[in-house]
């Protein structure tokens, strides 16, 4: 089937533990790709260039946005945040799987540019998890939890575009899923649209050659 490897776009609300469930899964699965974003904004101590993100001068973001460089972006406190396109381009390519983690705005701009792009959103089990788990941070006020949660309910209400649905109770079995729905994705028709594409060609190039 089809050898170029397959994109998915993992989403969901802060809080949900979207992190912690993809670096446990990435421990498993060393060989699937997790893209780095880029931004325009600086440094925070312990960030490391092409780890963290790829720190861009507000130019060059600019140059990659108008050349077609960027999957997806957005600005958040006039800062640039989003994914270029050369390196996932070619791990897929390579025929490696790739995972991006970004808000749902930017998962419906990926599905747009690259429509077998797999759209995965990470739910919490209920609400009331999902506001204990932020405040149980301890890093945010009542007032910006409040406005987290009143995201997060208007990001519910995109999950039914989304492609599969996990919800994480407990950081192992969600990990586990993930990797359920990479197996599950192989065998989509949208995942195996230019093996479909050649079996066709090879079947019409043999019809005229009877």
């Amino acid at each position: 089937m089809n050898s170029r490897g397959r994109l998915f776009v993992i989403s969901g609300p802060s809080g949900v533990g979207k992190g912690t469930v993809l670096a446990h899964f990435l421990k498993e699965r060393p060989g699937v790709r997790l893209s780095v974003s880029a931004t325009t904004r600086s440094p925070r101590p312990g960030e490391r260039e092409g780890e963290s993100y790829f720190f861009l001068s507000r130019e060059a973001f600019e140059e990659k946005i108008a050349s077609g460089g960027m999957l997806e972006y957005a600005q958040y406190n006039n800062q640039y945040y989003g994914t270029p396109r050369a390196a996932v381009e070619s791990w897929l390519q390579a025929g490696e799987d790739v995972l991006l983690e970004i808000e749902v705005q930017g998962a419906m701009k990926v599905r747009a540019a690259l429509p077998e792009a797999v759209l995965v959103f990470i739910m919490p089990p209920d609400f009331h998890t999902l506001r204990l788990r932020l405040s149980g941070r301890g890093t945010e006020d009542e007032g910006t939890i409040k406005k987290r949660l009143f995201a997060a309910a208007a990001e519910f209400q995109r999950a039914g575009e989304y492609d599969f649905i996990i919800v994480n109770d407990r950081v192992e079995e969600a990990s586990r899923a993930l990797g359920e729905v990479l197996e599950s994705a192989r065998y989509l028709v949208k995942t195996n649209q230019t093996f479909i594409s050649e079996v066709m060609h090879d079947a019409q190039t043999e019809s005229l050659a009877d």
